[in-house]
């Protein structure tokens, strides 16, 4: 069973210090509970932020996309799930999987694997040699994640429908390149608002800017809940 909507909403620290990091989580407490930590602030702070994050009750979404030798996966995500995170992010090719979920053991933690990126449109894909629109390439790596063993994806809005047809309600679908009308995509070639991504079938969503750039983002974060609400409450219409 998924938490309330409140425990939905992912915020991204995308962060380069500690500090910033642990002053927004701070303004975003009895608001948001769930943060992701990426490969920039897990540089500069090491697992740091992490450990911070458990102690203070927080659950963790580690977005480093594992994907190396199957032996080194296995053992880097036995450490992550050691750490008490919630979330690993992974690349989806059988063998990876495989040594990952090896890796992962009895522990509860969640393996997504990545469908493509939402900062990639279908002139990135023929870029990557792939001979294909977007939407049959997530599908066609959603499936295999689920075939293989993960719990979940990553990926955009736009096929959260689609691989809710494909793969059942029991499949976690994690989203990010959410942004509210009248925010800029910036990057997100495949950006979706947050009731969209609701109503698309996502069951979590991954903020960062909107919210991070914020004068308030304790007051972003409940604009961007408030979105989610009414996306998930007209899906169980449907």
């Amino acid at each position: 069973m998924l938490e309330k909507i409140e425990d939905r909403l992912i915020v991204a620290l995308d962060f380069d210090s500690a500090e910033k990091a642990v002053e927004l989580v701070e303004k975003l407490d009895g608001v948001v509970s769930f943060f992701k930590v990426g490969m920039e602030l897990q540089l500069a702070e090491g697992m740091h932020p992490v450990n911070y994050l458990i102690s203070k009750g927080k659950k963790v979404f580690l977005d480093l996309k594992y994907f190396d030798v199957p032996q080194t996966v296995e053992r880097a995500v036995r450490r992550a799930a050691s750490l008490g995170v919630s979330f690993l992010t992974i690349h989806g090719n059988r063998k990876n999987v495989e040594a990952a979920v090896r890796g992962r053991g009895s522990a509860n933690l969640k393996l997504l694997a990545v469908t493509v990126l939402t900062s990639l449109d279908a002139y990135d894909i023929q870029d990557l040699g792939f001979n294909c629109s977007v939407e049959e390439l997530v599908i066609h790596r959603a499936r295999k994640a689920a075939e293989e063993g993960c719990d979940g994806v990553i990926a955009s809005g736009q096929e959260a429908k689609k691989i809710r047809e494909v793969v059942g309600e029991k499949f976690l679908i994690v989203t990010p390149g959410i942004r509210p009308e009248g925010f800029p995509k910036q990057d997100q070639a495949r950006a979706v608002t947050p009731r969209e991504a609701a109503l698309a079938g996502a069951d979590y969503l991954v903020v960062g800017r909107y919210i991070t750039t914020s004068p308030n983002p304790r007051e972003a974060a409940e604009l961007i809940l408030e979105e989610m609400r009414q996306g998930f409450k007209t899906a169980q219409r449907a």
